[in-house]
């Protein structure tokens, strides 16, 4: 089938409001916004809104820069040769605005006549009839100037035109859409990755004995699959035969390797360390814990309030308002006025059209947002879009993460306690020596600890690992074994006298192991993921302000409490799978909590969708940085206290710019209207209204610009 025939039976939603559904694309009655569909793929898929919207884009800048440079020209009349009429410019413009006008904004007139239809006037609506009153006023102008007043006359005997607003009005709604098809094209973004996370086919065990790769969607309930070395697990189930580590990162977010063996627990998508294995098969497709979380991101992103309704809502109201004021105009004008009473009738309510044209209030948000985003980026904030930065000033709770945002996220070697007998430089040496033919990321934590302390490693011979307890060889013609207390039990090494020792390192948040040289104990060694140098700060800022902190982590409790304590966090929850972190922040939206999640794996993915505000780190997995609204590029915690800082600036100028374009309207439409005429004699007209309304346009962009120079 067909692409385009695929998109076609396809159920498409809106994000904005969730009830819209439709077979096949299309745009929202309510909003008039694009409709996306409703379940993502991994597959990427042609957005045909972005394509047309460039291209209209583009065609009408093109015609759309030349009226304005015309425009520009007929304001200083004596630029024009002598034998160009002012009045055949004025025919050139309307040549080139007309394209653009009905053209490049059919796309909103059908969304704004939709939105009539259904009742749900919207920013559409606005943007239709602001262009098309202008365009309007200046055909009838342009064709039959002589049913103006005198006073409306130029020295050329033409009336001032407005082809100039209503084509750059339409190229620059058309910019502002295609950006945001662009920004809406990367929302999916996350769900893609975690997708693309599954492999695409398992290898299953026939009842015969033979083995043979079928793709993923082919695998049933109960089958038996062989995870070779390297290959990621295919669906949820349980291991039948066989021991191996396996990189469970994904979910649990911890990055040692989970041992497996007879009786334990598979994930999908998770990655199979050396050994081969032989699962069952108990969960499949959307069953799984990874479809789930995708759901859950999916789900997440389409609850959040978005800050267009607002938008929306005003224009419900401002409409109606501005289409009575005029209609009112009108007929007060055509009724009591002067003659030409018809003339200024028409002049009047075309002049409260243009002056309540929505450009200043367009541009009143997404300048600010463009302004702050930029600013934010310098500092290492990346901000994905207005709704984070209008709620990013509201947090009131943050939860974290802990491994890799509260830490470093990498083990590393923290402590070594030799035994009587044995110096810290040859316990470590000799567990190096050992260790440097590993790839078990607490190997690489003992080896890169040796190396920093400059100790060269001798030869390890004999080399063996034993899953889920450790490591034996040959070292200096010493038998040296690396492991848990099990593994040195199995070799007859005694080991009671380090036990308290190790205890009091397991209190501490570290990872134990013990080495054993030639039938008795050398001494243990401590591993730990080290706390940022930056996050104390960072989290007393944050309590400063008022931010209560909670961390989640997947890791045991011990460790999970012994970072706490270092940092002061009094509210922990430890041994959390994904779906529970998002639980977690449910739980405090229930209580009226504005969250903000901060994380940096993919089994953080959920909660950070979930959250008001999800916030990544820059050093994590893209899959987290696809469901946040902010990542922080360095990794550091001290950026959402300047996110926030930014949020308050950002939203402070928002309101100003709001404040701006409204007071143009509150005090220009009263006087286009006409009603200064019958005390002073004052007429606002057209071209008086369109300066003003470029005014407002320009005020808003100024006050937007001082963001530029916010201290966060």
């Amino acid at each position: 089938m067909a692409q385009g025939e695929l998109s076609n039976q396809v159920e498409f939603t809106c994000p904005m409001h969730p009830e819209v559904l439709q077979i096949g694309p299309g745009s929202c009655p309510i909003c008039g916004m694009a409709l996306e569909p409703k379940v993502a793929t991994a597959e990427e898929e042609v957005n045909h809104e972005l394509i047309d919207m460039t291209r209209r884009f583009w065609i009408s800048s093109a015609l759309a820069v030349p009226v304005l440079l015309i425009s520009m020209v007929m304001d200083l009349t004596s630029w024009l040769p002598e034998n160009i009429s002012v009045r055949s410019v004025q025919w050139l413009m309307f040549a080139l605005a007309t394209p653009v006008v009905f053209w490049g904004g059919w796309p909103f007139y059908v969304r704004a006549w939709r939105s009539v239809v259904t009742r749900n006037l919207n920013m559409f609506t606005l943007i239709g009839l602001g262009v098309l009153v202008a365009w309007g006023f200046s055909t009838v102008a342009l064709l039959f100037p002589e049913i103006f007043p005198e006073e409306m006359l130029t020295s050329h005997g033409t009336v001032p035109v407005y082809f100039e607003a209503a084509a750059v009005i339409t190229a620059l709604v058309l910019l502002g859409q295609m950006l945001e098809q662009r920004a809406r094209s990367r929302t999916n973004a996350a769900i893609k990755m975690l997708l693309g996370l599954a492999p695409k086919t398992a290898r299953i065990i026939k009842s015969d004995g033979t083995e043979t790769d079928i793709p993923l969607e082919e695998v049933k309930l109960g089958d038996t699959l062989r995870i070779r070395p390297g290959e990621k697990v295919p669906v949820d189930g349980v291991v039948l035969e066989g021991s191996s580590s396996v990189d469970e990162s994904m979910v649990t977010g911890e990055p040692i390797p989970a041992e497996k063996s007879d009786g334990d627990q598979l994930i999908g998508a998770t990655v199979n360390g050396v050994g081969t294995l032989q699962m069952r098969a108990d969960r499949i497709g959307a069953d799984t814990l990874l479809s789930q979380i995708v759901q859950m991101v999916s789900e997440a992103q389409r609850s959040r309030a978005p800050i267009q309704k607002l938008a929306d809502k005003v224009a419900s109201y401002f409409v109606p308002a501005v289409l009575a004021i005029a209609a009112l105009t009108f007929v007060v004008w055509a009724v009591w006025g002067p003659e030409p009473r018809l003339a200024h009738a028409v002049i009047n309510a075309v002049a409260v059209m243009i002056i309540a044209c929505p450009c200043a209030l367009g541009l009143a948000t997404p300048i600010s947002i463009m302004v702050g985003t930029g600013r934010g980026a310098t500092e290492g904030i990346l901000i994905k879009n207005a709704e984070v930065l209008e709620t990013m000033e509201k947090v009131d709770s943050l939860v974290v993460d802990k491994t890799g945002t509260l830490t470093e996220g990498k083990p590393k070697l923290v402590a070594i306690q030799p035994a009587a007998g044995f110096e810290e430089n040859e316990v470590l040496r000799l567990a190096a020596s050992l260790e440097q033919v590993s790839e078990h990321p607490l190997a690489e934590a003992i080896v890169a600890g040796a190396e920093d302390q400059g100790i060269d490693l001798a030869q390890a011979s004999e080399f063996l690992s034993i899953t889920g307890q450790g490591v034996t060889g040959e070292v200096d013609g010493k038998k040296v074994a690396l492991g848990n207390l099990k593994l040195l039990a199995s070799l007859g090494v005694e080991s009671d006298g380090f036990k308290d020792q190790a205890t009091d390192l397991l209190s501490e948040g570290q990872t134990v192991v013990f080495l054993g040289v030639d039938d008795r104990i050398a001494g243990l060694i401590g591993i730990a993921d080290p706390i940022k140098e930056s996050t104390q700060e960072a989290l007393a800022v944050l309590d400063a302000e008022g931010v209560s902190v909670v961390m989640l982590t997947g890791d045991n409790q011990k460790t999970a409490e012994a970072v706490a304590n270092q940092l002061g966090i009094s509210s922990v929850q430890a041994e959390v799978l994904p779906g529970q972190k998002a639980t977690v922040v449910k739980e405090l939206q229930a209580q009226g909590r504005i969250v903000a999640m901060a994380g940096d794996g993919i089994n953080d993915a959920p909660a950070l969708a979930q959250a008001q505000v999800g916030v990544a780190m820059g050093t994590g997995t893209d899959v987290a940085m696809e469901s946040a609204g902010v990542t922080l590029v360095k990794g550091d915690l001290r950026g959402i206290a300047r996110a926030r800082r930014l949020s308050h600036a950002t939203m402070g100028n928002i309101r100003q710019n709001l404040f701006f374009a409204f007071i143009y309207n509150s005090l220009g439409v009263p006087i286009a209207a006409g009603v200064l005429f019958p005390f002073f004699g004052i007429l606002l007209s057209p071209m008086i209204a369109a300066a003003a309304m470029t005014f407002s346009s320009v005020s808003v962009i100024t006050n937007a610009l001082r963001l530029r120079r916010t201290r966060l």
